[in-house]
């Protein structure tokens, strides 16, 4: 029947989730498997390898635990399916299903006290017993031993494997395969555990890419020191792709070699010759049993039992760590290579002594394909950095200390003996990101490095992330020059069989073709010192030749102009600082803590967008406030404090542990705010987007500024932001900086970096460091620029989020505001274009003007133009329509290609972008400089979205005003209705917003009501996972009030002495008070972040977010409204805790008064005064004029209540919400 791969895939990511959650509650209840955790926690945490919380580190170990029950389920069902096992044991298709029900109901008349985890260990064990397959099974190692499923969990599993499809009565995941094919077991490695995924970046090779990184190093290898010598190790062999390819070469080669010797003992020699490692055990298991698979086909074996203990080269550990000092690894000629002892400690998975074994080898091949991600686990982190500080610089990614344990790991060479090869497919990152310095800088230039060979371009299955080939080998360089493979475009579409892309292709016709060049790439032999400088800048063609002309006709660069480049502040801690500023108001955050903020994402094409508005905790002069001048942000701000002082400084250090205030920023150079004008541009982008801002903004680090002198004026700032904002600079910029590819940098996002002429989808990282050698003309487009900074304002002015003051407007003014937009939108499109086609004269790349000039040579205003009207773009579609060029260019703009150029527009205009037509075909440097990759997009989102969403702003804005509330009282979206339905202005923008007259005012409110509202209760916000972790918060709540608690009572028992300054007895205060909290507290721990997935409702989730910091508009209180309206009750979010306990009060009083309800349906209304409770205590335990201390009253108040309907606390928190009853098919077993 063969395996249904994305059924099973689903089927088995929802095992594996099922699992986990039942072996996370056993991890607490029983106590064997909560000692053995804790345990090897702390033996890893002492070690310094991890610095995780207990409760992430025991989560990734649960996840290995239930992915390795899962591969073992699998593993014995391939066995099963495919008769390479004498009996059945858990199904199998036809009779085997019978045999395998039949031996488990023998099991249990034998074990009547067991369960189905028992069978299954039975199962495992019994299996495991076979020569061939006690190594997958290893008792010592394996995870599925070390921690267990429930008898309840195991039984589910024994259904699911069961499980058939009711109109066949055929088992739904059959593995029978005549030829055993086991690659599908590469797709679940990918994709069995997101959090694994994610963790370990883990991604399969394709098989093209191992075949060719194997002809370059394996082949050789063999060449060079004889098939009985060689062997190859993968150190990040992931589910063995290269072992497999390394195995049936080897095989390959030896029944040449030796016909005579038995099969067994030639694949015996090949196994022995193949080795790997990956930190992910089970992508160890994955490998080994493909590796199985692979010698019985060649063995000829058609049972288990026949075969013998082949032995496996592998093992699971961080081949970053383990095994021989490096320094007996490296080359000796390296000469700073620091002598290390070898790591020592090893989880329950790791085999210590095969990892040093395998891993205290020289190689003479070394192939892999190592994770592209950096490391989040900080003591993880540090002690790579420690092992590979040569190599490690700033941020970096796993390239880097890998791509020197490459080399290390292959056979030292020299003048008498060989080298090892290496051939690894890496981020290309390191190229150009500041993190790649010593890698490039101090070790590349000591190796052998023979090529590099960039694949950004070429169609890579899942790698979204640009990517390069580096072969070389173990010793000195041995050549002046390194074979270099360089892009010039990329796929021009999505290649049926990526082995045969046209960028692959060119790749592998020209590899060993020194001065070929194709449409694709070209090949030169580069100077070694070449790679020997950071950044590396390997554009093919005429590209190298255009950066180099641009440089050359600059007079400066922009260092000499600025005096800082970098970021504003850095908050590390976005989630909370960082809102839209109708939250903060609603919040009761004093607005004179708040300043616009200001992130990348906003700043396009001439303009900053203001969305976003930030906490600002600081002084004019950025001291930071004092404590009692940001006590009205607290309420806001307070449930946040301990993950706040988390926040680690640089050092590793928290907040807590360098006594810094915990509602300070991350990092804030204050001389960037002395001077009020910046030019601030997007750090990732597809394109330049280069700003001016005139002051009173706060820019994150996705929107660095560039800072010139004090004494620079507005002109000066404009006169630069010209040239930033080209063509030229795009190009010169997409040379300098790192590729982050169409997926944003994700490894799995997007098949290939970017298509060939849709290059214009890569994202780039632009940092200030590469910024400073921007070129610098002395000649600049002031006036285009000031033209276009002008027209970027005026268009902002009439643009829907603007015009929200003025509505209600009518249908007629909207579409003239919109005219307006468009036109000043078709003018700076046309100037833009005026900028570029001058700065390629400024630059020095046309000898002549192509400028829109009079008579007299005086720049003239040109038309305004639509996008698909731009001289670029005319050429293209004339390509389009000669079948020479397939692009999603104009689709994706909304834009229509044009061959002949627009009848309306001047004569002269006409001629001259005929001229500049004619120039882009054939003039190779202008050709290459208007690609749409180098071209400004005007990717600007359409009015009609932007329309609605601010209309949609409005509506809701008015369902908050003050007219809809009044006092604190519960109402339903009916009664929001009512009230809309008597509101003149509402109506009138309604019906815009609805595009007719006649609307439906109470579905209308309860759609934008529910889009904007969270329950009150957390029972109705999470999901069990989500409950969980909320219990987490609560009880660091109640730590932190017992902190505030020791601060109030210390302050209260000491007294400042008649000689003791106010700084003195404040110091003093503080370090009783911080004894007392240690002594008696100790570490409060930091609540854990939710997810998506802890959430009952995507809304919820998008309102609320990692930290559950409230942003909606309205609170919710489910299956509480009244007898005959089935609408939401909602309240105002704005309300604070006591306004809140008021409203659900006055409303459950109605219920069980007037409308006398019984008390189960009043027991919402008490589990949410419950929660409100320690809210009211804590904020608004002042007396109150008429009824005293609040929070004495309702905790009073909430006890009689409870007491008269006969309930308790613990019964209202655990009260649950009414069930929604679901049909579903049952399933068969």
């Amino acid at each position: 029947m063969g395996v249904e791969l994305n059924a099973l895939r689903r089927d088995l990511q929802q095992q594996v989730a099922n699992l986990t959650d039942d072996l996370r509650e056993r991890s607490e209840a029983v106590a064997s498997m909560r000692d053995r955790l804790q345990a090897e926690y702390r033996e890893a945490r002492d070690s310094g390898r991890t610095a995780a919380t207990y409760q992430d580190w025991r989560e990734d170990n649960l996840t290995q635990s239930a992915v390795a029950w899962v591969l073992a389920g699998v593993f014995v069902r391939f066995l099963e399916d495919n008769q390479l096992l004498a009996e059945a044991f858990i199904t199998g298709p036809g009779e085997r299903a019978r045999q395998a029900r039949e031996r488990r109901d023998g099991y249990f008349r034998e074990h009547p006290t067991d369960t189905d985890r028992d069978y299954f260990l039975n199962v495992f064990e019994t299996v495991g017993e076979l020569p061939a397959m006690r190594e997958l099974f290893d008792r010592e190692h394996n995870p599925l031993w070390q921690l267990t499923p429930s008898g309840d969990a195991a039984r589910g599993l024994w259904e699911f494997w069961r499980r058939v499809v009711p109109e066949t009565g055929e088992l739904v995941h059959d593995f029978t395969d005549p030829d055993w094919d086991t690659r599908f077991l590469g797709d679940l490695y990918e994709q069995l555990s997101e959090r694994a995924r994610k963790q370990f970046a883990l991604l399969q090779t394709p098989e093209f890419v191992e075949e060719f990184i194997l002809d370059r190093t394996l082949d050789p290898a063999i060449e060079d020191f004889g098939l009985e010598a060689v062997r190859l190790i993968d150190p990040t062999c992931g589910s063995g792709h290269f072992l497999i390819g390394a195995f049936h070469r080897l095989l390959q080669r030896w029944h040449r070699q030796a016909p005579a010797m038995t099969p067994r003992e030639r694949i015996q020699k090949a196994l022995r010759a193949v080795a790997g490692v990956d930190i992910n055990p089970f992508a160890v298991s994955i490998a080994r049993f493909r590796l199985l698979i692979a010698a019985l086909q060649a063995e000829g074996i058609g049972k288990v039992k026949e075969a013998p203990a082949y032995q496996f080269e592998l093992a699971a550990g961080d081949s970053l760590l383990h095994g021989l000092p490096l320094n007996e690894l490296a080359l000796d000629h390296a000469g700073s290579m620091r002598r290390h002892p070898s790591f020592g400690q090893a989880y329950r998975s790791e085999d210590i002594e095969a990892l040093n074994r395998i891993l205290g080898s020289h190689y003479h091949a070394v192939v892999g394909n190592p994770p592209y991600i950096t490391v989040k686990d900080k003591a993880q982190n540090a002690l790579y950095r420690r092992f590979y500080g040569e190599v490690c610089h700033r941020q970096y990614a796993l390239t880097v200390p890998f791509t020197q344990r490459f080399f290390s790991l292959a056979l030292p060479g020299g003048d008498r003996q060989p080298a090892g090869h290496t051939g690894m497919i890496i981020a290309d990152s390191f190229m150009k990101r500041e993190f790649g310095k010593k890698l490039v800088e101090q070790f590349l230039p000591r190796v052998n490095l023979t090529h590099v060979i960039h694949t950004a371009g070429a169609y890579i299955p899942g790698h979204g992330t640009p990517t390069v080939i580096l072969f070389g080998s173990n010793r000195a360089p041995t050549a002046p020059t390194v074979r270099t493979v360089m892009g010039i475009r990329g796929e021009p579409g999505t290649p049926s069989d990526p082995a045969r892309g046209q960028v692959w292709s060119a790749i592998l016709d020209q590899v060993d073709q020194p001065g070929s060049e194709s449409d694709f790439v070209s090949v030169a032999d580069l100077e070694r010192p070449t790679f020997a400088a950071h950044p590396w800048s390997l554009g093919g063609g005429s590209i190298t030749a255009v950066k180099e002309h641009v440089e050359g006709s600059a007079q400066s660069t922009m260092q000499e102009w600025a005096t800082s480049i970098g970021f504003v502040c850095i908050t590390k801690s976005d989630e909370v600082f960082v809102q839209e500023p109708d939250v903060f108001r609603r919040q009761g955050v004093p607005m004179n803590l708040v300043r616009t903020f200001g992130i990348g994402e906003d700043i396009r094409d001439w303009a900053f967008y203001e969305v976003w508005s930030a906490l600002f905790p600081y002084t004019p002069s950025v001291e930071v406030i004092e404590p009692q001048a940001i006590e009205g942000a607290f309420p806001f701000m307070w449930p946040y404090r301990t993950t706040l002082f988390d926040r680690k400084v640089f050092g590793g250090k928290t907040y807590r542990d360098v006594g810094k205030a915990w509602y300070e920023y991350g990092q804030i150079p204050a001389d960037r705010f002395q001077i009020p004008r910046s030019i601030t541009f997007a750090f990732v982008a597809t394109h330049n987007h280069f700003v001016l801002d005139r002051g009173g903004k706060v820019f994150n680090r996705s929107a660095p500024v560039i800072k010139l002198p004090a004494e620079a004026s507005e002109d000066d700032h404009l006169a630069l932001l010209g040239l930033l904002n080209s063509s030229v600079a795009c190009f010169w910029m997409k040379q300098v900086f790192h590729s982050k590819g169409a997926g944003g940098g994700s490894r799995v996002a997007a098949g290939y970096s970017a298509m060939g002429d849709e290059n214009w989808e890569s994202h780039y990282e632009f940092t200030g460091t590469g910024l400073k050698q921007f070129p610098v003309t002395e000649t600049k487009p002031l006036d285009l620029a000031r033209q276009l900074d002008d027209l970027a304002t005026r268009r902002q002015a009439v643009l829907p989020d603007a015009l929200r003051d003025r509505l209600p407007l009518s249908r007629d003014e909207l579409d003239a505001y919109r005219a307006q937009a468009e036109d000043l939108l078709g003018r700076m499109i046309a100037l833009q274009e005026e900028v570029d086609w001058r700065c390629y004269r400024l630059y020095g790349v046309l000898d002549r003007d192509f400028e829109y000039c009079d008579a007299a040579g005086r720049p003239q205003s040109p038309p305004a133009l639509r996008l698909g009207e731009r001289a670029f773009e005319i050429a293209m579609a004339r390509r389009m329509a000669a079948g020479k060029l397939e692009t999603s260019w104009f689709r994706r703009h909304g834009s229509t290609p044009i061959t002949e150029l627009p009848t309306d527009w001047p004569e002269d205009y006409r001629a001259l972008v005929e001229a500049r037509i004619e120039h882009i075909q054939s003039d190779r440097y202008i050709g290459l400089l208007e690609q749409p990759e180098h071209k400004r997009r005007w990717n600007l989102d359409s009015w009609a979205e932007t329309e609605e969403a601010a209309l949609r702003r409005w509506l809701l804005d008015r369902l908050e005003a003050g007219r809809y509330w009044g006092e604190p009282a519960l109402q339903t979206t009916n009664d929001l209705a009512d009230r809309a339905v008597l509101d003149v202005d509402f109506m009138a923008v309604a019906e815009l917003y609805v595009g007719r007259s006649g609307v439906d005012v109470k579905k209308l409110v309860a759609e934008l009501v529910a889009d904007e509202a969270v329950p009150l209760l957390s029972v109705l916000r999470y999901k069990a996972a989500g409950q969980r972790k909320r219990q987490d918060w609560e009880a660091t709540w109640a730590l932190q009030r017992r902190e505030d608690a020791i601060d109030a009572e210390v302050a209260a028992e000491l007294t400042q002495g008649d000689d003791e300054s106010d700084a003195d007895f404040a110091q003093r205060l503080k370090r009783a008070q911080d004894e007392r909290k240690r002594t008696e507290l100790g570490t409060i721990p930091v609540p854990p972040k939710y997810n998506k997935g802890d959430f009952l409702d995507g809304t919820y989730w998008r309102l609320r977010g990692a930290l559950d910091v409230p942003k909606e508009r309205f609170v919710s209180l489910p299956h509480c409204s009244p007898d005959g309206d089935n609408s939401l009750l909602v309240g105002w979010a704005g309300w604070d805790s006591l306004q809140r306990m008021q409203a659900v009060a006055a409303c459950y009083t109605d219920r069980r008064q007037q409308a006398g309800w019984p008390a189960e349906r009043l027991v919402p209304f008490l589990a949410a005064m419950d929660e409100l409770l320690p809210w009211v205590q804590q904020w608004h335990s002042t007396p109150d004029p008429e009824f005293g201390r609040m929070d004495e009253f309702f905790e009073t108040y909430l006890t009689g209540q409870l007491q008269e309907l006969g309930l308790t606390r613990d019964a209202i928190r655990q009260w649950q919400p009414p069930q929604t009853r679901r049909r579903g098919r049952k399933a068969q077993s």
